[in-house]
């Protein structure tokens, strides 16, 4: 099986459609979040029949809208969670050493001091604790002090006169959106059949036992019945959604978390490393971009939200709130203009007695209500490979014959084998096929060894291989790419998910839509009609995040935010 060339293109989602309809299933995972992207790769590597379906598209909710990191959580140590600690920070491990390590890697972090004393000896005992559950997993471990001469060497654009000294520690850190597409594409790679844009409208029933769903394809608006001897309903903040097909019986309910992150030029903070501080309700991350070395990602706020839950809305007041925080930090304050982008996720949290989101369980729970239907919640995004093995695991447990054990501990995704001796020989891979050193780190660092798909698209149309006028940190070739192996439908998908354009242009990708949707226009089949309705569609999504990034508040913001329809019909 060659993992490079499973690409997931409008003619294999087709063929999906075709196979979900006709095929029954061992296992239908609803949801192409982390979660259940990662179910479907479990299930599948286990010999299982798998089908994963998702309304909109991979990683259109949580999963491509977090702090980008892979890390153990600081703050469950607060909480004295040594378990979800050390558990994380295991996955932490695989993620970067086996799993992907194409797409993550280490960062540096500085925890500034700013009370004298207590700071150095509370955060200090808090990382040295951090050190030993995560000892040789994944990062430089043996945390290190630092006076205040050195803090202020690293982060010559700290506020002198709050600092007081520093501990230096490190992290794991990906592109979400990216991993989470690598591993639904490693789960086709292994037979699962993957459909967007395809979504659950209802479960089939056998007396009390769910046998599968009716699914409908919002590209076309046809519905197909999908049978499966189990379903698993790995959807994230629309858990309660499924759950009311049933008639509203599940084991617990989930209570959406708001986090907001904004996207500031790098030359706007003077620092070395990335940087952490504690605010009154959770952490305040400053973390060197993950996928350019031209800016900063900073977050993030953490309040319930219990609007819509596709497009949740970042107000004035959520960016406000960071950049406050931040800016107790610096020599030189952010400002708003100083802000390129901002995005909003909802973690899917556990309710339990609190009304308070930083404190709901962070854990995560899988249960099976009715026969033949599992549900999994919570969680964190580290820990999504363990998550969905406990789902499989559900799913099988009354399973009639033998079923394999999870593997997936083993199994690293595309792009990775073969990533390293490519890396090593990068600059000789630059002279081979006409590109510079820093145009081929960045590739790497998004496909790792499936560059090859690419560089054989430049070959066959060499006008591939210039950057878009409009958004040069990415290639044409990586547009067309998108479409043609890695699912991407819209061009919501391509500029917000497969690259981040959304987020990292000052435009926000207004300028690139028309360019992007004719170079992908005849691989999706678009005429000259809907090439004007897709830029338009986009445009005016970006034109309502605006709006709603000026309201005071969550429901103004919402209310801003929703003017623009969704893309796909039905999808939320």
């Amino acid at each position: 099986m060659s993992f490079t060339s499973t690409a997931l293109s409008p003619a294999s989602r087709a063929q999906a459609l075709q196979d979900l309809a006709t095929t029954e299933l061992d296992v239908l995972v609803i949801g192409a979040g982390v979660v259940g992207a990662g179910a479907a790769l479990d299930a599948a590597s286990r010999g299982l029949t798998v089908g994963l379906v998702e309304a909109r598209d991979m990683a259109a909710g949580t999963s491509s809208r977090s702090s980008k990191l892979v890390h153990g959580g600081l703050r469950y140590l607060k909480q004295l969670n040594f378990h979800l600690v050390f558990e994380a920070l295991r996955e932490r491990s695989l993620i970067l050493d086996t799993l992907c390590p194409h797409l993550a890697r280490p960062v540096e972090f500085i925890y500034p001091l700013e009370r004298r004393g207590v700071d150095r000896a509370y955060v200090g005992a808090g990382v040295g604790v951090y050190d030993v559950l995560g000892a040789g997993k994944g990062v430089p471990s043996h945390h290190k002090h630092m006076s205040r001469r050195k803090t202020l060497e690293s982060f010559p654009g700290g506020k002198r006169e709050a600092i007081h000294g520093a501990i230096k520690f490190y992290e794991g850190q990906l592109d979400d959106a990216r991993h989470t597409m690598m591993i639904a594409r490693t789960a086709a790679a292994y037979g699962a059949h993957l459909a967007t844009s395809a979504r659950v409208v209802g479960l089939l029933r056998d007396g009390e036992k769910v046998v599968g769903a009716r699914v409908k394809d919002l590209e076309t608006g046809n519905e197909i019945e999908v049978r499966a001897k189990r379903t698993v309903n790995a959807t994230g903040v629309w858990t309660d959604e499924i759950q009311k097909m049933i008639g509203g019986k599940g084991q617990f309910r989930v209570q959406a978390s708001k986090g907001v992150h904004v996207v500031i030029p790098r030359d706007r903070i003077q620092s070395k490393t990335g940087l952490i501080t504690e605010t009154e309700k959770s952490l305040l991350f400053i973390i060197p971009c993950p996928w350019s070395k031209d800016f900063w990602v900073i977050g993030t706020t953490d309040t319930p939200w219990d609007l819509d839950l596709a497009h949740p809305a970042a107000s004035q007041t959520d960016i406000d709130y960071i950049l406050d925080h931040a800016n107790a930090l610096l020599a030189k304050p952010l400002t708003r203009d100083d802000v390129v982008g901002v995005y909003a996720g909802l973690r899917p949290l556990l309710a339990g007695e609190s009304d308070e989101t930083s404190k709901l369980s962070r854990e995560h729970a899988v249960v099976s209500p009715v026969p033949g239907l599992v549900i999994v919640a919570g969680g964190k995004y580290t820990t999504y490979r363990v998550m969905a093995k406990d789902a499989v695991d559900e799913a099988i447990k009354d399973w009639a014959g033998p079923v394999e054990k999870s593997i997936t501990e083993k199994v690293p995704l595309i792009g990775a084998q073969g990533y390293q001796p490519l890396w090593n020989n990068r600059a000789n891979l630059a002279t081979q096929v006409g590109l510079d050193q820093p145009r081929i780190e960045h590739l790497l660092g998004r496909y790792g060894s499936a560059i090859s798909e690419l560089f054989a698209l430049i070959e066959a149309e060499p006008e591939l291989a210039q950057p878009l006028s409009s958004a040069p940190r990415y290639l044409k070739v990586e547009a067309v790419y998108a479409v043609s192996h890695e699912g991407a439908l819209h061009l919501d998908d391509i500029l917000a998910r497969r690259t981040r354009i959304s987020i990292d242009t000052w435009d926000r990708g207004t300028a690139a839509a028309q360019e992007v949707a004719e170079l992908v226009a005849p691989l999706l089949g678009w005429d000259a009609a809907a090439i004007i309705d897709e830029v338009a569609h986009y445009r005016a999504r970006v034109e309502a995040e605006r709006d709603s990034q000026h309201q005071l508040d969550d429901r103004t913001a919402d209310a801003a935010r929703l003017g623009a329809p969704d893309v796909r019909v039905g999808a939320g």
